[in-house]
């Protein structure tokens, strides 16, 4: 099967399973945005510049897991376990990854796919080698090979080399064994933050990664 007929596939099933998943999912979002405005003041979703395909820039979605304006608290951009800016509504969004449910938003925009490299801050991008670019070539996505093994908990480079694997044997039969491990992953709710060897340096807002 040819590369352009398999990105055809894929785009499809991008479409039909995240508009089904939010279908399905719409009134768990209702009630966490509900619940997210009646524990603390600001926005429920939260947007944050995120580096695409090729790097191209665009505003990922989520929901506000936070204090309004964490960025400018504390650590700033880095997020720990036990975090005091975490919300307690946050913590449960956080521990069941249900707010990472915009994210399909982005998926039907073709800004993401279901299945890739989660999408990285400009700053983390502007730090990586030729061949880390490499992670570009494909969309990012709200699962990935990374994310199956072992997420936010493994050394940033390690995270890379496991995405930079998915780039180079990228299937339909890869993206669906991702796809299979994926609701384990959630219902663990492990490797959610970076502990102490884990995640980049300059950490990232909102556990976007």
């Amino acid at each position: 099967m040819s590369e352009r007929v398999c990105g055809m596939i894929r785009r499809l099933l991008d479409i039909v399973l995240s508009a089904a998943a939010l279908v399905l999912s719409a009134p768990l979002l209702l009630a966490a945005v509900i619940a997210i405005k009646l524990e603390s003041r600001g926005p429920a979703f939260y947007r944050q510049r995120r580096s695409g395909l090729h790097g191209e820039p665009f505003d990922m979605l989520k929901l506000r897991t936070m204090v309004d304006g964490a960025e400018h608290i504390g650590a700033g951009l880095a997020v720990n376990v036990n975090d005091s800016r975490i919300t307690r509504v946050g913590a449960l969004l956080r521990r069941t990854s249900l707010d990472e449910l915009p994210n399909l938003l982005n998926v039907l925009r073709g800004e993401m796919s279901l299945v890739g490299p989660r999408p990285t801050l400009p700053a983390q991008v502007a730090q990586y080698t030729p061949r880390q670019r490499e992670r570009l070539s494909v969309k990012p996505g709200i699962t990935g090979w990374a994310q199956v093994n072992g997420r936010a908990s493994l050394p940033w480079s390690e995270r890379i080399e496991l995405d930079l694997h998915y780039v180079e044997h990228r299937s339909l039969m890869l993206d669906l064994r991702i796809l299979a491990r994926t609701p384990a992953l959630v219902l663990r709710g492990g490797g959610l933050y970076k502990g102490e060897t884990g995640g980049w340096d300059g950490g990232t807002q909102e556990g976007g990664t």
